[in-house]
């Protein structure tokens, strides 16, 4: 197969961005990384990415496999995901997907380095994100398809990093209400794109146009 056409990488670039949410991440590792240096700040943030890109990568590449395995067909994979991502948008939509992330860095308090948790893991690599890149790599089967979805992984990480880097600066523009509209307005987004999944799972079904 012929990998993703121009429109399919931002589409997939857009998804992925949505339910990483590199701008409601920001204030966190701001908050996680509070009074550090910026070249502390700097290395907890290519730590967490580079980890987050090996999980994502590990599922991209192997997740279809694993749903084989255990018997479970992509376009019902392609319904569930469109249905936790379309609940997620909700959290997001309603500020409860912030909440919780805030009380994931509240507890974070002892000062160990957050890089792997709860950076990367579940806040990078969350199950949202790794639900996301395996519909992804199963809308164009084989090396295409996984060589295009780690690269828009990428993509989206390199900007989570830059974004790590202005945490200082972005929170102090934005500001909470500012951070929430934007968070609002990508749940928003987040949505049309999971009813977007479940319609793909059931023409795939042959149960949709």
């Amino acid at each position: 197969m012929d990998p993703m056409d121009a429109s399919d990488l931002i589409t997939a670039f857009v998804a992925l961005f949505v339910i990483i949410d590199p701008i409601g991440l920001t204030p966190l590792f701001a908050a996680l990384t509070q009074g550090d240096p910026q070249s502390h700040r700097r290395a907890v943030g290519i730590r967490a990415c580079l980890v987050a890109l090996f999980i994502l990568s590990l599922f991209t590449i192997f997740g279809e496999a694993v749903l084989g395995f255990v018997g479970i067909s992509m376009p019902a994979f392609r319904i569930a995901g469109g249905i936790l991502l379309f609940l997620t948008a909700l959290d997001m939509l309603f500020e409860r997907r912030t909440k919780r992330r805030e009380d994931k860095a509240d507890e974070e308090e002892d000062g160990d380095d957050p890089s792997v948790f709860p950076l990367a893991i579940p806040l990078i690599a969350g199950p949202g994100a790794i639900a996301t890149v395996i519909l992804l790599a199963g809308r164009d089967p084989g090396l295409p398809g996984i060589l295009s979805t780690i690269g828009v992984t990428v993509a989206v990480l390199l900007v989570v990093f830059a974004l790590f880097l202005t945490a200082g600066l972005l929170e102090r523009l934005l500001g909470r209400v500012g951070i929430n509209v934007v968070t609002r307005l990508l749940g928003m987004l987040l949505a049309a794109l999971s009813v977007q999944f479940v319609l793909d799972g059931l023409r795939a079904f042959g149960m949709a146009d």
